[in-house]
This record gives C-alpha cells, sequence and structure tokens, in this order.
C-alpha cells in the first residue's frame, strides 16, 4: 500500500533538517504519537545522518484480529537516513518503519525541498505486510496509524519551529 505525504514548514531546509536531527525534537515527536517509552539516537555516517528512534506504542485503537497478533503494545523502529545537503539546503534520505513482531514493514523515501512557505518534506512509502491472503486487511489497519504519525510529526514540527523564530 503507498503511503504519500507532504509538510510545508515556514523554515529553510537547513533550519527544518536541524530540527529533525535535533534529539529533543524527535523525543517530542515520540511522546506526541502516545508512546508508553521511547528511545532516539542521531549518529552521522560519512556525510549522512542517521536518526532512530524506537518507541512502544498502545494498540487499544488497532482492530482486534491485529491486536491478538501483537498484544497491548507494538515496538516500533523508525529510521531515517538523510543524504547530505546540497548549497541549497536540499537533502534526500531513506525511511524503513519496522514493527518488532509484526509481519509489516514500510519503506520508503524522504526530501526537503525548498517550497510553499520555505521547505516541503516528502515521504513516499510502501507498506508491506507478509501475511498471504490477510497482506491487506493488515495494511489497511496499519496506515491510519502511520498516516497520524506523519500528521504528529508535522503539527510537532511546525511549533516546534514556530517557537524558535
Amino acid at each position: 500500500m503507498k503511503i504519500s505525504a507532504t509538510i510545508d514548514y515556514s523554515a529553510t531546509p537547513h533550519e527544518v533538517f536541524a530540527m529533525l536531527a535535533d534529539e529533543d525534537f524527535q523525543a517530542r515527536k515520540c511522546a506526541a504519537t502516545g508512546a508508553r517509552r521511547h528511545t532516539v539516537s542521531i549518529s552521522t555516517q560519512g556525510d549522512r545522518t542517521i536518526i532512530v528512534s524506537t518507541r512502544d506504542l498502545p494498540t487499544e485503537d488497532f482492530p482486534s484480529f491485529v491486536k491478538s497478533m501483537v498484544g497491548a503494545t507494538l515496538a516500533v523502529t523508525e529510521t531515517q537516513d538523510w543524504g547530505p545537503p546540497g548549497s541549497d539546503g536540499v537533502r534526500q534520505g531513506r525511511l524503513t518503519v519496522d514493527i518488532d513482531g509484526a509481519p509489516i514493514d514500510l519503506a520508503g523515501t524522504l526530501s526537503l525541498v525548498p517550497g510553499g512557505q520555505g521547505t516541503v518534506e516528502s515521504v513516499e512509502g510502501d507498506l508491506k505486510a507478509g501475511i498471504p491472503l490477510f497482506g491487506g486487511k493488515i495494511e489497511s489497519a496499519a496506515a491510519p496509524a502511520i498516516r497520524s504519525a506523519i500528521r504528529v510529526e508535522s503539527e510537532t514540527g511546525k511549533a516546534w519551529l514556530a517557537t524558535r523564530k
């Protein structure tokens, strides 16, 4: 299942990336998604920046067939692997979201480009469930949570940037 989103930030690509690569911002994002527990690590490998967040999310709003497979919480690991900036701050990256104990994951691309109010972040991904016959049903059940997490990141990021102007 395709997942696509754009986030329009009122800041330069350099400012938006500085926010994304800030441990405090990532922690706020995790908390805003309702995580019961989370960890964040940000590192560099050559000219790449790797942002990894893990969070335990409650499953009470999931369909019962999903809860019966994964339990009361989902352990989610999100990895953003960003390349170096261009002279205008444009960046490209890769996104993976792995759900521990569930046969579903998300793999996609990220980009930061000048546009809109200042910077447009694009997320393009493929949500895949590895269960024959039930895969589509699981993808449909998981997609709203992924879209909600992107919306929460957008809201958290806009509030974060507004306090830094």
